[in-house]
């Protein structure tokens, strides 16, 4: 069956103007265009729809998605796996939330109590949703589906006290961080400690540690701007120095 911009755009519930924008930007272009000069969609162009927005609900971007469906190693089927298995997850996660706020409201309400256990389960869960929508593609794809499930895993794990603990502890780290950046020296003793605890902070949240890992980390946070923000945040340019800091307590200094 063969698609018009109009009905193609009222069959997946999105505007003609969004499918011409795909058009020009190459990212899904028409079968051919008529006679009329009406762009023509036929099952190809749908099947490609449907895989963009798939990604589009992922929140991948544009240029990303392009990238993914034009390289000659994709395959419709194991995207499709790989979409249910994240859409899967995040119903999970907004099954839980819902939950939670259906607890909340009981509480408010009609005085059914809720522990603070029950709110602390339903805000990690949060938490991990707003990380994987953040970073949760560059960092599985530079650390590997397992290694974030696994992290994931040991998150929901955590224990109120335990969590109190580590926001101390970042609390600390930032302090330490601020304090040794005044220094100017990535080798004083006051940066050094400053690379320990923030080891101590990614051991919270990692399943496993090692040196290369935590170096690789800390040039994420100079070439990407949004971790970059978050250091600056802490004390402007703070990410370059902690990244000099870190490459010289796990001995990656070149």
């Amino acid at each position: 069956m063969e698609y018009t911009v109009k009905k193609l755009g009222k069959l997946a519930g999105i505007s003609p103007r969004t499918l011409r924008y795909y058009d020009e930007i190459g990212l899904l272009q028409p079968a051919r265009i008529n006679s009329s000069g009406y762009r023509i969609y036929g099952q190809g162009e749908v099947d490609r729809l449907q895989q963009i927005l798939f990604y589009r609900e992922l929140g991948v971007e544009l240029e990303q998605i392009k990238e993914i469906l034009s390289s000659p190693d994709f395959d419709a089927t194991s995207a499709l796996l790989e979409h249910k298995e994240k859409l899967v997850e995040k119903r999970m996660q907004l099954d839980a939330l819902i939950t939670n706020v259906e607890k909340t409201i009981n509480q408010k309400e009609r005085g059914i109590v809720m522990s603070d256990q029950e709110k602390f389960e339903g805000f990690k869960k949060k938490m991990i949703e707003e990380n994987e929508k953040k970073f949760g593609k560059e960092a599985r794809e530079k650390y590997g589906d397992d290694a974030i499930n696994r992290s994931n895993s040991k998150l929901m794990g955590v224990t109120q006290e335990q969590y109190e603990a580590v926001t101390k502890l970042h609390e600390e780290f930032a302090k330490t961080l601020k304090a040794a950046y005044a220094t100017g020296d990535a080798a004083s003793e006051l940066a050094q400690k400053a690379a320990e605890l923030h080891k101590q902070w990614l051991a919270f949240y990692w399943d496993s540690y090692t040196p290369e890992a935590h170096a690789g980390v800390a040039q994420m946070y100079v070439d990407d701007e949004r971790f970059t923000a978050f250091y600056d945040n802490i004390q402007p340019g703070s990410a370059p120095f902690l990244r000099d800091a870190i490459f010289i307590y796990t001995g990656m200094k070149k």
